[in-house]
């Protein structure tokens, strides 16, 4: 039976590595790409114009990818369960084909869609390629729970082999038999929006410096697989949070749309590791696809894993409740320049170095503003390019020490920190351009530059540019015994101490029952 197909495009906004979108072209006669334009989530509340403007650049990449190959995409606004029975009968429809998703929304709605579709007579296939591995499989490996340590992952990840290879992207020789119909009206039905229909004010854009899709993600892969001693000698630790450009290879923003398939990611990584002597995960650029994949297994395995109620492995922690203080992080207004500037370029340009994230996180919650990092949480899913739903949450919980990671006692310095590698401010003159005139003993601290120095550099403090918004000495002592309290009141439980719980056992295979019994990791 030659099928009339939909293929649903969602993060895997690719040609290359997308299994389902091969699964589409067999046995099929006519192929309808399709994405759809979900409220719940492509909205201007959760989704800042930086990701917009790449979301956009990744479905324009795409549509041509697929005109290339006699196609086009179809983009449709509304809910998916609203949309999709309209297809259906429009099209005559009866295969739909999807890349897996693991997130709770996406789980819900997909069993919602598959429900709907089997009504219709239609048949459903997803195959699993935005993670490295099938994340069902690492937990059933696990006894049913999620490792919550990177050391127990790797170990588990080690039994089951490497990744599987990628797939080649379709061709004209597999769309020798298909046709997408479209008609004259196409792209007054089905074009991909702009951004002011969206809502969304182009004027206050920068420079793109990261360009959504596909072909731009696989240039970018080329280009840094081509630095071979770099490749290898990579750890993250090393690299630097505030140089002027990213020390990192900025591919997460693709990873996370999927313009870029994670495998295809790592086994290139394998090529040029082959025969050489090279970093190891953790720190390694592989270590680092690992990081991802050991969130997604705990996202999946950990209910609630993105609050903090309900998230029977998160510390819980009597945050403040302070729409000040939250407003001036968010604004870069904390008066701290390093903070400030590090709040700039996320908003500007929607990416910052994993340690500049580690800083302005830990000020925000445990560090000084005693925020909830749900808050936070929320700020990096607007305004992060590789705004990635369980990397997000799982960070957050580790940089509040609230999961995961417990030495609340280690507190990132707002002013030390930058000095580090940035004596002279260079950064914070970058993002912070008001303060580019006072001298690099002032830089961090420009409130303790006599007046003098101040109006020599055009900036008065506390009239140009805010006074410091808290006493980092003082309060982050005080946040120190605050945390401390948190802690001894979840240990008077030994099954809820953060040290003792090694792993969550869950209830047959769902991925979101509530926990049953802790376990420790073998």
């Amino acid at each position: 039976m030659a099928h009339s197909c939909i293929h649903w495009f969602r993060k895997g906004l690719r040609l290359h590595d997308n299994p389902a979108l091969m699964a589409a072209l067999m046995d099929c006669k006519e192929i309808y790409p399709v994405f759809i334009l979900d409220p719940y989530l492509h909205n201007n509340t959760c989704v800042g114009i930086n990701r917009w403007r790449f979301l956009i650049g990744a479905l324009k990449d795409l549509d041509c990818s697929l005109r290339d190959l006699n196609s086009r995409l179809f983009v449709i606004r509304g809910k998916p369960e609203d949309v999709f029975p309209k297809l259906f009968n429009k099209w005559k429809v009866t295969k739909l084909t999807y890349e897996y998703d693991s997130e709770p929304y996406s789980l819900c709605r997909d069993k919602m869609v598959t429900t709907l579709a089997k009504e219709h007579g239609v048949q459903v296939i997803y195959k699993i390629s935005h993670t490295l591995y099938d994340i069902e499989r690492i937990i059933e490996e696990n006894s049913g729970k999620p490792p919550i340590t990177y050391n127990r992952l790797q170990a588990i990840v080690k039994t089951l082999g490497p990744p599987k290879r990628p797939i080649s992207a379709p061709t004209m020789e597999h769309m020798k038999d298909v046709k997408t119909p479209y008609s004259e009206t196409h792209e007054k039905k089905y074009r991909i929006p702009t951004l002011d229909e969206l809502g969304q004010d182009e004027t206050v854009l920068g420079v793109e410096l990261f360009p959504g899709g596909e072909k731009e993600a696989l240039r970018r892969l080329d280009e840094h697989m081509k630095k071979t001693e770099w490749v290898c000698s990579f750890e993250k630790p090393q690299t630097s949070p505030i140089s002027l450009s990213p020390s990192t290879t900025v591919l997460s923003p693709y990873v996370t749309f999927g313009c870029l398939s994670a495998r295809t990611f790592w086994w290139r990584l394998t090529e040029v590791y082959q025969g050489k002597k090279h970093s190891d995960p953790p720190v390694s650029l592989h270590g680092q696809l690992l990081w991802r994949e050991f969130f997604y297994t705990a996202s999946v395995g950990i209910p609630n894993f993105n609050k903090i109620e309900g998230n029977p492995l998160c510390t819980q922690v009597d945050w403040d409740t302070n729409p000040e203080y939250l407003a001036a992080w968010r604004e870069a207004r904390t008066g701290f320049p390093f903070i400030d500037a590090i709040m700039t370029q996320l908003r500007q340009e929607g990416w910052i170095h994993h340690l500049a994230r580690h800083a302005v996180a830990c000020f925000l919650t445990r560090g000084d503003l005693w925020i909830n990092w749900e808050e936070g949480q929320k700020v990096f899913e607007e305004f992060l390019l590789d705004g990635d739903w369980a990397l997000n949450a799982g960070n957050w919980q580790w940089l509040s020490a609230s999961t995961f990671f417990h030495q609340f006692f280690r507190v990132y310095s707002p002013v030390a920190f930058g000095k580090k590698t940035d004596k002279n401010g260079d950064y914070i003159k970058k993002y912070l351009p008001l303060l580019k005139k006072f001298p690099a003993q002032y830089i961090y601290e420009p409130w303790k530059a006599p007046r003098s120095i101040q109006q020599a550099a055009g900036c008065i403090v506390g009239k140009d540019y805010p006074h410091p918004i808290v006493q980092h000495e003082v309060i982050s002592k005080k946040n120190i015994q605050r945390m401390k309290l948190a802690y001894a009141k979840r240990s008077k439980d030994p099954a809820e101490s953060p040290s003792k719980k090694q792993g969550v056992k869950r209830k047959g295979s769902s991925v979101v029952d509530m926990l049953r019994k802790k376990i420790k990791t073998k």
